[in-house]
């Protein structure tokens, strides 16, 4: 392990983990330097919103800190179903079941949901915990060009000419790393016509896409269409948790048969509480995905117009390419000192010439901050010759 560690510190591919002391936020302290974040899933600033404060508080007064079991056992709390009846009704959904995290949604629920004899087509690029899912499932696998329709066509003909029970496609809806969006309306027909089941990972769309936030399915029109719309409270909603909303009788699958469900503990009530108050902020308070999408739409406009590679993002989360690991990690460490934390994402996340430093923005983020970030990558991209 030594040896492989320091293999990876020699060809710049380690992660340096910095320390953040005090809340994430738009401004923050990093390594005891206040700096404009830039890197952070906390695209509504609703991790300091101060009715999700009150309702966590609320929950540890009545509820503890803690479940106590898992829920299967004994800690299937009330505050547990009420997020769940609130989420489904969010989702426009039937019904909705909450996990730990998004990891174990895609790591516990794929493998269920596909069997020998059966088949999963995954996106090329999809990610790391959604591959990890599907190579836990014992059906075969195949994946499909980028975000290619016409490729997953040709998967699904010749899928039809053999004998699968099921079939099973996965994909992002937001693509974590370049901010492009599945095609998941296309996705869906095709799903259809051949008989599939589709799995969309919405961790990123999230609070995000569609209608007051409400993901992409609603961005796309497909209420009731997807089979399994998963997603996560880790980013957009500023808590922490994973989700999938879809028909009671996937719920009641779910949660009979996924042992990421089944064999671990219980969400924190403070945590439950502050999912239930980060839904409610999002149906009654429409400023925050507004303001995000202003900001949005401004940052990538200056970068674009400084010159910078900003990829083919539709999304909040703007690529700034630049190829070179080493390029990627200097010009991190760069904007850290001018105050600005934007992370260096290099291989193995990315492909190894694909190297970038990954923006992501926030409501909370004033037109002062985002000038004043804008100023620093004008700076150094200028020094070092990358614009």
């Amino acid at each position: 392990m030594k040896q492989q560690y320091e293999e990876l510190v020699k060809n710049e591919l380690d992660w340096k983990l910095r320390v953040l002391h005090g809340p994430s936020a738009p401004r923050c302290t990093i390594d005891g330097k206040e700096v404009i974040t830039l890197c952070s899933n906390n695209y509504l600033n609703l991790t300091n919103h101060p009715k999700l404060k009150e309702a966590a508080i609320r929950a540890i007064q009545t509820h503890g800190v803690g479940a106590g079991s898992a829920r299967a056992i004994a800690a299937n709390m009330d505050l547990h179903v009420e997020l769940e009846r609130r989420l489904a009704e969010f989702k426009h959904s039937e019904a909705s079941l909450t996990y730990p995290t998004g990891f174990a949604v895609n790591a516990g629920l794929i493998p269920q949901l596909v069997e020998e004899g059966d088949l999963v087509i995954s996106d090329e690029l999809n990610h790391g915990s959604i591959i990890d899912g599907v190579r836990l499932a014992k059906a075969e696998k195949t994946v499909y060009k980028h975000r290619d329709v016409d490729d997953l066509e040709k998967v699904l003909d010749e899928a039809e000419r053999k004998s699968y029970k099921r079939i099973l496609i996965v994909t992002d809806g937001v693509f974590s790393m370049d901010g492009d969006i599945a095609p998941v309306d296309q996705i869906v027909r095709l799903a259809q016509k051949h008989g599939a089941m589709t799995y969309i990972d919405d961790a990123h769309g999230d609070g995000v896409l569609g209608e007051k936030g409400r993901g992409i399915v609603s961005h796309f029109h497909l209420e009731g269409e997807v089979d399994v719309d998963m997603g996560t409270f880790s980013k957009a909603f500023g808590v922490f948790g994973g989700h999938i909303s879809g028909s009671r009788d996937l719920v009641n699958f779910a949660h009979n048969r996924s042992r990421t469900w089944l064999l671990s503990s219980s969400s924190p009530p403070p945590v439950v509480a502050a999912c239930i108050a980060a839904i409610d902020v999002l149906e009654t308070e429409p400023r925050h995905v507004d303001s995000l999408w202003k900001n949005t739409s401004y940052f990538k406009k200056r970068m674009g117009d400084l010159g910078f590679d900003i990829g083919k993002s539709e999304t909040p989360i703007t690529p700034i390419m630049v190829g070179e690991s080493s390029v990627a990690r200097k010009l991190g460490a760069s904007l850290l000192e001018e105050g600005v934390f934007a992370f260096p994402i290099v291989y193995p996340m990315v492909a190894k010439d694909k190297a970038r430093i990954r923006t992501i923005m926030n409501a909370g983020l004033t037109r002062d901050d985002l000038d004043s970030a804008l100023a620093a990558f004008e700076k150094i991209g200028r020094e070092m010759k990358i614009i």
